[in-house]
């Protein structure tokens, strides 16, 4: 009954984690500087578009490593 428990756990931190990801998903559209940024590569040409998010990939990777850092400190 032990590894019911654990598996238990398990399934609702991912639920938790889904549930985040998709007011996140809802979220973003409505941050209007988020995919603007400075650093963020956009190409445009005849029939070619490039987008590379680089600065917002750089400031995402800050947030998120500060906000896990807080929740998994020992």
């Amino acid at each position: 009954m032990q590894e019911l428990s654990g598996l238990g756990k398990f399934l609702i931190l991912f639920g938790i984690i889904f549930i985040a990801l998709g007011l996140l998903l809802l979220l973003l559209p409505k941050i209007p500087f988020l995919g603007r940024l400075p650093g963020d590569i956009y190409i445009k040409r005849d029939s070619f578009t490039f987008y590379f998010p680089l600065g917002t990939s750089i400031l995402l990777s800050i947030l998120l490593t500060l906000l896990l850092n807080l929740l998994f400190r020992k």
